[in-house]
């Protein structure tokens, strides 16, 4: 990571975890890990982590949104709480903190997730921007979190559907957020010939 400190922007990046349970020590969390663990492999960048674990509960999911882009937070990602059942109210606090709603990332996560299971249809995934933040809600389940992100793959390792964080840094860039780069192996960075820097040394 030597290298990388001097070669690329650093990052600040938000993870929530949203979930009753988890939150209350009913069982352990594996939301966090599963996004630490898939952000570190993916982005080049030096990332500073913020990680949230808090309850299914819209003032506080909507109150830490805010707190984690106040603090810097170029991205933030949340994981649970976006269902149809009476607690399921992370798209609920998401929009009630967004200055545009990106209704393109929440699409083709339900795109991804139907490849495997019909009741894709019940999630209820969104993406919105706040202030130079980019905001996204993430599946629960650390599988789904992968492919969500990263997209999937044909036996031959070429991609047969995008993964949204494809499209993740140059909507930071569009937003005036540091500039990131993926590591390609991971997932390949879509940005316009007019967006892209130089390799970094």
């Amino acid at each position: 990571m030597s290298t990388a400190t001097t070669a690329f922007d650093p990052v600040k990046i938000g993870i929530v975890s949203v979930s009753d349970r988890a939150s209350t020590g009913v069982y352990e969390d594996k939301g966090l890990p599963a996004l630490q663990d898939w952000l570190t492999r993916a982005l080049k960048n030096p990332i500073t982590f913020e990680a949230r674990l808090i309850p299914d509960e819209q003032a506080r999911i909507s109150q830490t949104l805010i707190e984690l882009v106040d603090a810097g937070c170029s991205l933030v990602l949340t994981t649970g709480g976006t269902g149809p059942a009476p607690r399921d109210v992370t798209p609920e606090a998401t929009l009630a903190v967004a200055h545009k709603e990106m209704p393109g990332f929440g699409e083709q996560m339900r795109q991804i997730s139907l490849r495997f299971v019909p009741t894709a249809i019940l999630s209820r995934q969104v993406a919105v921007v706040r202030d130079q933040a980019l905001i996204l809600n993430l599946p629960g389940q650390p599988k789904a979190i992968a492919e969500t992100l990263e997209g999937l793959r044909h036996a031959d390792g070429s991609q047969a559907v995008p993964g949204i964080f494809a499209a993740v840094p140059y909507c930071i860039d569009l937003i005036g957020g540091p500039y990131l780069q993926t590591d390609e192996q991971v997932c390949k960075a879509f940005r316009p010939k007019s967006a892209l820097r130089p390799p970094a040394g």
